[in-house]
This record gives structure tokens, sequence and C-alpha cells, in this order.
């Protein structure tokens, strides 16, 4: 790779119905291709799989709700591998059929995270909160119900896909609502050393000795390597059972990075690379905490 994205993808695919944030992130992420609708996230990962798209586009956390539930479950089976990621400005639009106003609503359809990012219009306009599968959906829902009194949490591009009007623009609590995407293929594709900053993300458990974690991750410190990310969930519905993914900045290739994933890989039982891509450039634009 050249540090960009794949420019030669035709298709891609994503959860959600036309006009979910995820489609807007695919139009943003990848313009040239064409954007695949998925009733789930094991269905749009699946369609790479079965080479009916050529890409996913998956989120993977949000800067107000955290981690979206289940993806890190997903990915070590997945099959795939990451080839960039995205980063999407989430701006919550409150929809309505044409001619309603904020003063008739009583009740709001959205995806439960949507939800948790609105409280404060939600309470403001004493609105009762309806929990969608989907933030698109709920808007092709409001727009199916021809209520005065029905609203929706969605996006600009849900608005103009099934006609509803934004009776309130951007409700979000918070300006930094920020969804992180991860776009996977069937075939790695890594970037090369020289290509710029990226990323490197795998997963990995490590072997049943006393403090085997803190000496693993102890190879990162030393060899100062900035590790950005790194969640931990069970496996198998067992609790002695804890498998690792994580995020660094680097290279495999450059020498700290080797070092530190020589000594990682000394006390896991496994580690597998998911993929080395691009940083996305919005990384520099991070606060310092």
């Amino acid at each position: 790779m050249t540090g960009t994205l794949p420019s030669n993808a035709k298709k891609v695919a994503f959860q959600g119905e036309p006009g979910a944030y995820a489609n807007l992130a695919a139009r943003e992420a990848l313009p040239q291709a064409m954007a695949l609708p998925s009733p789930t996230f094991e269905d749009a990962i699946a369609a790479v799989r079965d080479r009916s798209a050529d890409l996913c586009i998956i989120p993977v956390e949000n800067s107000l709700y955290g981690r979206i539930a289940d993806i890190h479950h997903l990915l070590p089976g997945a099959g795939l591998y990451i080839v960039g990621e995205h980063f999407h400005p989430v701006r919550h639009q409150l929809l309505g059929i044409e001619g309603a106003t904020l003063a008739e609503l009583k009740t709001v359809f959205s995806q439960g995270p949507a939800l948790g990012q609105c409280r404060k219009i939600i309470h403001e306009l004493n609105l009762r909160a309806q929990v969608w599968h989907d933030t698109a959906g709920s808007a092709r829902h409001v727009a199916e119900l021809k209520d005065r009194t029905a609203s929706a949490i969605a996006s600009s591009l849900a608005a103009e896909i099934y006609g509803l009007e934004i009776l309130k623009p951007d409700v979000e609590d918070a300006p930094h609502n920020m969804t992180r995407f991860l776009i996977m293929a069937a075939e790695p594709d890594d970037a090369l050393p020289e290509a710029g900053p990226v990323i490197t993300s795998f997963i990995f458990r490590v072997r049943n000795v006393p403090a085997a974690l803190y000496k693993a991750l102890g190879g990162f410190a030393t060899n100062s390597v900035n590790m950005t990310k790194l969640e931990s969930y069970q496996l198998g519905g067992s609790f002695n059972a804890t498998q690792f993914y994580a995020d660094i900045e680097g290279h495999p290739e450059e020498r700290r990075v080797r070092l530190a994933l020589e000594e990682l890989k000394f006390f896991c039982a496994t580690m597998t690379v998911l993929g080395v891509y691009p940083a996305h450039p919005f990384r520099k634009q991070m606060p310092a905490i």
C-alpha cells in the first residue's frame, strides 16, 4: 500500500439501512465505492468473505459512548484483515415528518447509543425515548408512521432519503462526538514502513503465569512504543480465558516495534496481527489528555 485507503474497491458493505452513519462514513472514506447495506455486523463481514463486497466498514468505538458492543468479539473469527481506519464526526439530527413542530413531539426513535448521546434534547423536549434497531431505520419508521408527534434521531442523509424534515440540527450532547471505523478486506494489504504514520492492530492471549500481562506489555514501554488502545474481553463465557485487542503506533518492521512485539510473544499463548494500516489524519488533531 502507499499509505492511503484501497482505491480500487468497487463495493463496501456496512451495517444498517441506507442513511446510517456507517453509510456516511463509507461515502467519506471510499467515495468511489458503492455502499451496500447489511442487516448486521456479521452480514457486513460475511459480504467480504463471500466476495459480494470488496471491503466492509465497521464501527469499533465512539468518543462519547465508548466501545461498540460485540465488535471485538467478531474480529478474531472474522477471517478478515484491517486495511484502514476512518474517523467520522457524528452529527445527530432530530427529524420529523413534513410540517411537524418541536412543540408537537412526544416520542423519539433511534438506536440506543444515539439516544444516549442526545440526552439533553430528549430531556428538554420531554420526549419518550424508544430504542430502534438502527438510526436510519428509525427515520424510515417515522416516515412510515406519518405521525406529527413522532421523531427520529438520525443523519442528514437519512432525512434526505426518507423525506423527513430536520426539526433541530446537531442535537448531540457534545461537539466532539466521533466514531472510529475499521475498514476490512479478505486479504492482507499492509502499509509499507515508509508510507508514513501507521497503526498496527493485534489480538493476544497471555500465558497462564504470574504477572504475564505486566511482563508482556513491558516491552512497549522500554522500547518507547505508544499503545493507543488495549481492550480485554472474556472468551467462551469463561472468566479464566481473557483475550486482548491492542492498537499501537508504528510498523512491525521498525526496530523498536519489532523488539516490543518479540517480548510480547514470549509471554503469549497466542498473538495475531490483524492489520498494519495508515493512521487517519484525525489522530494528529486529537487533544492531549
